[in-house]
């Protein structure tokens, strides 16, 4: 019988509990249900080696202060291993505010890097070399922006777009749904998504457009079931919309990445990896028809829980990130970031953050996991979990299509209110003792860490000031207000903003100009309360 919508079965709503129920697997089909490694439908992972032909990508998601603070942090990093860039960006620059906006007094560089320009971008990557490694910037709302940004850069150096590899998050919809940095309407969003989608397949063929997130789903209280559900859906929105552009599957969905959290339920973490990749590949062959494996195929980046971090007892924390870790191994993740054990206090400390990559080196250096490509397929409970995954997934989908897509479904607030009764329902089991927190709710004792936190230093803002300052003073004032009206007249037709967003970062033009642009063309989203 069909669900109304906004009732969820019992099977949905129920948590994959970890036994091992023959019924799961008694149908799998070996060649439609899991297949071999590095072969439809990729339930074992995306390569017939893995980890054995190439390690995972160690990067450190990380970004605060003025951009030369960052790029200290950045090359250090790189000079203890890591082999790619995350950049975190700061709350005004994720709202397309200049750090001398009014609205941004006081959040300027705290939970990320201050860029309010291109010479700000340029100072980010001093001495980095863009043509050697791979930079994901964690940005959505102003995604052009600071591509542009990036891409002027790379050009100054005399470097070919062509040959930079990278990913911008710039998935939108879970903005709505979990995170809240959106700037415009939903409608207005999406253009810009699919305008960077459609400029990267044109013209930076090796950058990931979109990198769609269920992490901040899962932080947000979600249970797997949903991080999956809702993760896919939004790609699925953005598929359509490319395609209703006239992109061809094969040319595009082939770029798309994601990014998925990893929580401490070790072996429903496994199968929810295993689950993604087989339902991503089943609605890329059969749904859209996409021939080329590439398109099939889940490529993601995991981080380990920020929300499972606690604030008592930090040392835990490294043990909890390891688990983590280990588990996004097991899954087949192609990147990742092992969270710091001070994290849940404030950004981490140079040296809490090198314990974190240190944790994932020796995953793959001395743990002997990466020896075999799947080690855990084959195993009764993992594959049951999957099984269970996927077809709770499939019962959200039903919901989520019943109540006309991911847009439609944010709208009327049934994703938002899902997770919320999720993140309800965990909350009432830990505080009645049925879910147990080491260090929280159980097993307290009488010692705890102390910790050298790293505290903001509070001139940032004023020497993020004095650069915008400086920079408007020495620009052409002309060339600024053509390109920003240029960006105003691209945004009222129907043609990519890419070229006249990058024009206007080439002069000088900052994020919150670029941004109040567009504001005065599509004007601002108003957040539909949820009750």
């Amino acid at each position: 019988m069909k669900k109304g919508p906004g009732k969820p079965s019992s099977q949905a709503r129920k948590q994959a509990k970890n036994t091992y129920c023959p019924e799961d697997i008694a149908q799998l089909d070996y060649a439609e249900d899991l297949g071999d490694p590095g072969r439809f439908p990729f339930t074992r992972g995306i390569h017939p080696e893995m980890y054995r032909h190439r390690l995972w990508t160690m990067r450190q998601y990380a970004g605060f202060g003025t951009a030369e603070e960052s790029n200290e942090r950045y090359r250090y990093l790189l000079s203890q291993g890591t082999t790619g860039l995350s950049v975190a960006f700061d709350l005004p620059t994720q709202h397309g505010l200049d750090s001398d906006d009014p609205a941004a007094e006081g959040e300027v560089g705290r939970v990320g890097v201050a860029i309010d320009s291109v010479e700000d971008m340029d100072r980010l990557f001093d001495r980095i070399p863009l043509e050697k490694i791979s930079t994901s910037m964690t940005i959505n709302s102003t995604a052009a922006i600071l591509l542009a940004y990036y891409l002027v850069v790379a050009r100054k150096r005399g470097l070919d777009w062509k040959e930079l590899r990278g990913t911008v998050q710039n998935d939108i919809l879970k903005e709505y749904i979990a995170r809240g940095t959106y700037i415009y309407p939903p409608s207005e969003s999406l253009r810009l998504v699919v305008d960077l989608i459609e400029f990267c397949c044109r013209f930076v063929p090796r950058w990931n457009a979109v990198s769609v997130s269920g992490y901040h789903i899962r932080e947000a209280g979600s249970t797997a079931a949903q991080e999956i559900a809702f993760t896919l859906g939004n790609a699925e929105t953005y598929v359509s919309q490319a395609l209703e552009r006239g992109m061809k599957i094969d040319d595009f969905a082939s770029r798309f990445s994601f990014f998925f959290n990893v929580h401490n339920n070790f072996f429903e973490e496994i199968a929810k990896f295993r689950a993604a990749r087989r339902l991503w590949a089943r609605l890329m062959k059969y749904r859209y028809s996409a021939q080329e494996p590439r398109t099939q195929m889940l490529r993601f980046h995991v981080q380990t829980a920020g929300s499972s971090l606690t604030a008592q007892q930090p040392d835990n924390n490294v043990v909890r990130v390891t688990l983590q870790a280990l588990a996004a191994v097991l899954g087949g993740a192609q990147s990742l970031h092992t969270c710091a054990k001070d994290e849940a206090l404030a950004l981490p400390t140079e040296e809490s953050v090198r314990l974190a990559l240190r944790t994932q080196q020796i995953l793959a250096h001395e743990s002997g996991v990466p020896a075999t490509a799947d080690p855990v397929g084959g195993s009764w409970h993992v594959e049951s979990l999957t099984e269970r995954l996927t077809r709770e997934v499939e019962e959200y989908f039903e919901e989520i299509r019943a109540l006309g897509g991911m847009p439609s479904a944010i709208q009327q607030g049934y994703v938002q209110k899902e997770i919320q009764d999720a993140a309800y329902r965990s909350q009432r089991s830990l505080e009645r003792g049925e879910r147990l927190v080491v260090g929280v709710n159980s097993f307290k004792g009488a010692t705890e860490s102390r910790l050298e936190i790293w505290r903001a230093d509070p001139e940032t803002e004023k020497r993020a000031r004095s650069k915008l300052s400086k920079l408007r003073a020495k620009r052409d004032h002309s060339r600024v207000e053509s390109a920003l009206e240029n960006v105003q007249i691209a945004a009222g037709r129907s043609e990519n903003l890419l070229p006249a967003i990058i024009d206007a970062a080439e002069g000088l033009a900052t994020v919150g100009e670029i941004s109040s642009a567009l504001r005065q063309v599509f004007g601002d989203h108003k957040e539909t309360v949820v009750i």
